[in-house]
């Protein structure tokens, strides 16, 4: 059913259900033009909003549409990608892995790549998620996101050692973020400490801050980036380097770690988004805490690429800001972050409850990705992205993560 812009629709379930509040029996939210406008029980929205039109789900839980805090949805079709170059093999390592990838995506066309990425988009509002943050590796694939919905912040990817050639990307990127309009939010991913030359994070420093575009950037993934950064030897530099031609950038042995890499350029602060953290040493830690940057936990991608696992336990002790990500389906079996959960209740052993975990999917990646204003919870004011969940019986996160589900998407109001 069609519903106009200007009506008011109230959609009303078993339960409503904001991850970190507790759950309203015969709950209902009232929704118009796209966006939230009120919450709370069904007879007391029926009494204020007598007109409206009334969407009804019986033995269903209503929560927020799910934020992905940091995907790359362009590589949707990896392994069929794989498969037909011939690579379809188990990496043993994480330099393998990235060998795999490289070779693997010198074989796609730009076209592959916007199919790709249309197909993640897809994916994910099938999965519940509503919010992404995703990177891409090039301007040109932001009409892959025309008309899609869901919002979402969209991060340029940003990797480069030979200086002379990198100020033309950034400002290609740079000229691209300012045609973003809502709900298209820009940012940049300066991708990782061993894909950068340490000569242009002042340009991309200076970058963020004269835009404030937020930051999301892979940190502390493998020991091979510790040895890298360290001493500038290792798989990364007998593999990688060699493969894409930057053997010659190879810097001296720098005494450093991946954390220090990226802050001595003024690149960690509050509006970055640090992803993975397999490797954070506490001191690190403590200074991620310190500069107010997120962690974005990527569970299933660790296990698959054999990286080890974060310690949480160490990031909660510290009170740094957690989200959740599923990375891509080069490293990950699925984009669903009820997937991705129900996996990290099993990885961290007890370290996260169900209601944390739900948290981190929710109003955890909205502030991570720097859009709580507009998504992550149910609330008057912010958009109308939420999902409807079977669930019989009473409404507790871990009976959600055990036993729901989805049955419905719901992205500005309207069913996707």
């Amino acid at each position: 059913m069609l519903i106009p812009m200007n009506e008011i629709t109230l959609h009303s379930a078993s339960w409503l259900y904001n991850p970190g509040q507790p759950p309203i029996s015969g709950g209902a939210l009232a929704v118009r033009a796209g966006r939230v406008l009120a919450t709370g029980s069904v007879s007391e929205l029926k009494l204020q909003y007598g007109t409206a039109v009334v969407a009804e789900h019986p033995g269903c839980v209503i929560l927020p549409g799910f934020v992905n805090a940091h995907t790359h949805l362009e590589l949707t079709h990896f392994p069929a990608w794989r498969l037909r170059g011939g690579l379809d093999y188990h990496p043993r390592t994480f330099a393998d892995w990235l060998v795999q990838m490289v070779k693997v995506r010198r074989g796609v066309t730009p076209e592959e790549t916007v199919a790709s990425l249309k197909a993640g988009i897809e994916t994910s509002l099938w999965a519940g998620t509503t919010c992404v943050g995703d990177i891409l590796t090039s301007p040109e694939l932001l009409q892959a996101y025309h008309g899609a919905p869901g919002s979402r912040r969209l991060y340029l990817e940003l990797i480069g050692q030979d200086t002379s050639l990198f100020s033309g990307r950034l400002q290609k990127a740079l000229d691209t973020l300012k045609t973003f309009d809502a709900p298209h939010y820009p940012g940049l991913s300066p991708h990782s400490p061993y894909t950068l030359n340490a000569a242009v994070l002042p340009a991309i420093t200076d970058a963020a801050r004269q835009g404030q575009y937020p930051l999301s950037l892979h940190l502390a993934e493998s020991t091979a980036e510790d040895t890298l950064l360290f001493d500038s030897t290792g798989p990364l530099a007998d593999l990688l380097y060699p493969l894409v031609g930057w053997s010659d950038f190879l810097p001296s042995p720098r005494r450093t770690t991946p954390a220090q890499f990226f802050d001595a350029a003024g690149l960690l602060g509050p509006q970055t988004l640090a992803v993975h953290c397999v490797h954070l040493p506490p001191a690190d830690a403590a200074l991620l805490k310190e500069r107010g940057v997120t962690i974005c936990l990527c569970p299933r991608s660790n296990e698959r690429l054999a990286v080890g696992t974060a310690p949480v336990h160490l990031f909660k002790k510290l009170g740094i800001p957690l989200c959740i990500g599923t990375d891509s389906l080069a490293s990950n079996d699925s984009l669903s972050l009820w997937d991705e959960m129900r996996f990290a209740l099993d990885c961290y052993k007890g370290e996260l409850t169900p209601e944390e975990l739900l948290l981190l999917a929710t109003t955890g990646g909205a502030a991570g990705i720097g859009l709580s204003e507009q998504v992550g919870l149910l609330e008057a004011g912010k958009r109308a992205d939420f999902q409807v969940v079977e669930l019989a019986g009473v409404c507790t996160a871990e009976r959600l993560l055990e036993r729901g589900r989805l049955r419905q998407v719901v992205a500005a109001g309207i069913r996707c």
